[in-house]
């Protein structure tokens, strides 16, 4: 009979119970994305990342895709409880830039974040390293030829955090050959199958791998 009661929705939804309360200012942006059917990592795996961003005390963040800022608030938490550093912001559209600007601001944070207008992985290569954390949430398709800019921009004992590796179960669907679904497939191949790497990956949400280089 337990065994039935263990489910995906059950164990998502118990996981949320555990999140500690949020800035106001969080819970306003989880609503905007709720209406607007925006993706972001949500409470649990921003909880998550927030963790992992103060476990190893980063001080230096860079986010391959970063959407209105939901992700870079919790790793510029983080950032600011272990004394300070940055976080760079990258996404392509100058309105949710702008957006992140505001939210950040609001929740006091906007001094620790540098902003990049720019395609994620060309932003990062242009960027002085090496990196505490990599936080990788850009198109599915670019995923693979992401993996070795990243692995140049990360320091020997930081983290990658890759979004999105269950991909809404399309990576259990064997005839789903689109290029976003290859690409999670190709990238996951690629990091658990190169000795530089230690790698999991927790099923919250939508499934995230947690890497640390070596």
């Amino acid at each position: 009979m337990s065994d039935d009661l263990l489910t995906y929705p059950a164990a998502q939804e118990y996981l949320a119970t555990l999140v500690p309360q949020r800035e106001k200012e969080l819970q306003k942006m989880e609503a905007y994305a709720g209406k607007m059917n925006f993706p972001i990592i949500g409470p649990v795996c921003g909880y998550y990342c927030y963790q992992l961003a103060r476990m190893i005390k980063a001080k230096s963040i860079f986010e391959l895709g970063s959407g209105f800022g939901y992700s870079t608030a919790w790793f510029a938490k983080a950032v600011r409880e272990n004394g300070g550093g940055v976080v760079h912001h990258t996404v392509w559209d100058e309105k949710l830039s702008d957006r992140a600007r505001r939210h950040l601001t609001r929740l006091g944070s906007d001094d620790l974040v540098r902003y990049h207008l720019s395609e994620a992985v060309e932003a990062l290569g242009k960027t002085d390293g090496p990196f505490d954390i990599i936080f990788n949430d850009i198109d599915k398709e670019a995923y693979p030829a992401s993996l070795p800019v990243i692995k140049e921009k990360l320091r020997s004992g930081g983290l990658l955090i890759i979004d999105n590796m269950l991909w809404h179960g399309r990576i259990f669907d064997k005839n789903d050959k689109s290029p976003a679904t290859k690409g999670v497939h190709e990238f996951t191949k690629q990091i658990t199958s190169d000795g530089d790497w230690i790698v999991s990956l927790t099923p919250m949400r939508d499934g995230m791998i947690v890497a640390y280089k070596k």
